[in-house]
């Protein structure tokens, strides 16, 4: 798959804009501020072709990227609290309209912030993916801002406060060094 075909394609507000799923789709979650963007980018080669930012709930809609045609769909953020009411379930409607639409999808790549422990929200999400048996794996964002003795803690401890998800791959992924990248290349290729 060559990675630096990746182009934007479309974004969409609420779920009965969604095109058919007709080709494979590889979906990134996580809450907001978690790294998707910056993921995305990494995998692309790209520096800004999915919108970086530092404040969190920047990504409001689902954003569709091609790559040799197959879509790499990035969903908006969740957990975020600073937005109102209305805007939460109109996520809340999005990300359900995407999931329980008859996508065809063939792994959600599940972040998880590496510095601290998972959040309710991302714990609510891998067991909606168990349950909904979806194939996922996890990416712990940020690796690069832990030192090495953290690292290896964080890294130990969350294969504890993750045992929910069983078997899946955590892969620890820094936008910075590159640490991870490729594994997650490896996995969405198997997928495919």
């Amino acid at each position: 798959m060559n990675y630096n075909t990746a182009k934007f394609e479309q974004a969409f507000g609420i779920s009965s804009q969604l095109p058919a799923s007709d080709v494979a789709e590889i979906a990134f979650a996580g809450r907001s501020n978690v790294g998707k963007s910056s993921l995305l980018n990494k995998i692309f080669n790209r520096k800004q072709l999915a919108r970086v930012s530092s404040v969190p709930g920047k990504t409001i809609t689902i954003n569709f990227y091609d790559v040799d045609g197959v879509k790499f769909v990035d969903l908006p953020g969740y957990g975020y609290a600073k937005i109102s009411k209305q805007e939460k379930e109109r996520f809340a409607e999005l990300m359900e309209g995407y999931f329980q639409g008859e996508r065809n999808l063939r792994l959600v790549v599940q972040l998880v912030d590496m510095r601290h422990k998972p959040t309710a929200d991302d714990i609510g999400m891998i067991e909606f993916m168990k349950q909904m048996e979806i194939p996922f794996i996890i990416v712990m964002t940020k690796s690069d801002k832990l030192k090495v003795k953290e690292y290896k803690k964080r890294l130990a401890d969350s294969k504890t406060e993750l045992e929910i998800a069983g078997d899946v791959p955590i892969i620890p992924f820094s936008s910075q060094t590159g640490e991870g990248v490729d594994e997650v290349k490896r996995y969405i290729e198997q997928a495919l």
